[in-house]
């Protein structure tokens, strides 16, 4: 029996299929044309908005997972595999997150360079000994071996990102090399600025009060690079998918009042409900709506955290201003 997914690839290639079979777009056969942008595909939104700054206009960009939703929830539309299949690159953040792409590439045809943009990434293998610790061997049945696919919460890595993405973009359109190495520069220097802007504004938090509980384990790296103590997570994972049991609840709850918690935060790609229950049986304010957290996604085109660098702005001024109990 086939699977949703591959029910849902067949269907879409089909579409294309038929499509181009009406004289639909197809590749163009001289992709070296100078007056022909770079065809990129990339998988998420950030990776999206960095191919997009490291690209410029010498590139157009069709970004497959939508603002705000899931990267296990994604299924490919007919749009997404006529894309691939012209595209020149395909953008993919790795470390297991995109567990659906190869099964897609191969539906769509596609013949270009996949671009893995977490070479050159330090992964961390996340908070295995905080979760057997705080909530048992339960919700640790996916699997994680290839570590925490979250990278681009650090600056320092999305700098590394970039310049792989640079690196690809230059070796498929030699011409516009230099153009691709002015525009990643410049967005280094963004991502320094970002980088020392966050840890100037944790640091304002006092140390006893630099405590987080998020509704899933996304922030590792971040919480790594500005120092601040991951106490746990609603959704015991770095996979949206795991839940909590009855005792892991109870076990979040003590941990939380035990460690003095200063707030929980929801994500906005995330249901806020069971953050917001467990707040209320901890006594603890819960972090949700229009200031909920980026976590797993950038938001739509207008939102706080529509590209990478308003993402981190907002999360970080989030999250200090309800570590330090003062309003937004």
């Amino acid at each position: 029996m086939l699977s949703p997914l591959a029910r849902t690839l067949s269907s879409a290639a089909l579409l294309v299929l038929f499509a181009a079979g009406c004289g639909g777009a197809q590749k163009p056969s001289d992709s070296s044309d100078p007056a022909r942008p770079l065809k990129v595909v990339a998988t998420t939104t950030q990776v999206a908005d960095f191919a997009r700054n490291v690209g410029g206009d010498r590139v157009t960009v069709h970004q497959l997972l939508k603002p705000n939703v899931d990267p296990h929830d994604y299924e490919p539309s007919p749009a997404d595999m006529r894309a691939i299949g012209e595209a020149d690159v395909l953008v993919k953040n790795g470390v297991g997150l995109e567990k659906w792409l190869d099964e897609t590439i191969a539906a769509a045809g596609f013949d270009g360079t996949v671009v893995d943009a977490s070479q050159g990434v330090q992964i961390r293998m996340g908070s295995e000994e905080g979760h057997e610790e705080g909530h048992g061997e339960e919700g640790h049945d996916h699997d994680e071996s290839e570590g925490d696919p979250h990278i681009w919460h650090n600056p320092l890595n999305v700098k590394a990102m970039a310049a792989t993405i640079e690196t690809a973009f230059a070796a498929a359109d030699p011409r516009d090399a230099a153009a691709y190495q002015a525009n990643r520069v410049a967005y280094d220097a963004k991502l320094d600025a970002l980088d020392a802007d966050i840890a100037r504004k944790i640091e304002s938090v006092p140390a006893d009060r630099r405590k987080l509980v998020t509704n899933h384990d996304a922030f590792g790296y971040y919480l790594d690079r500005y120092k601040l103590t991951f106490v746990g997570s609603i959704i015991p994972s770095f996979d949206t998918s795991a839940e909590l049991s009855a005792k892991q609840v109870s076990d979040l709850v003590a941990e939380i009042r035990a460690a003095g918690v200063a707030a929980i935060f929801s994500e906005a790609s995330l249901p806020p409900k069971t953050a917001e229950a467990i707040g209320r049986e901890a006594g603890v304010t819960v972090v949700a709506g229009e200031d909920a957290l980026y976590g797993d996604s950038l938001g739509p085109e207008g939102s706080a955290g529509a590209t990478y660098l308003q993402m981190e702005e907002h999360n970080t001024d989030t999250i200090v201003n309800a570590l330090r109990g003062t309003a937004a």
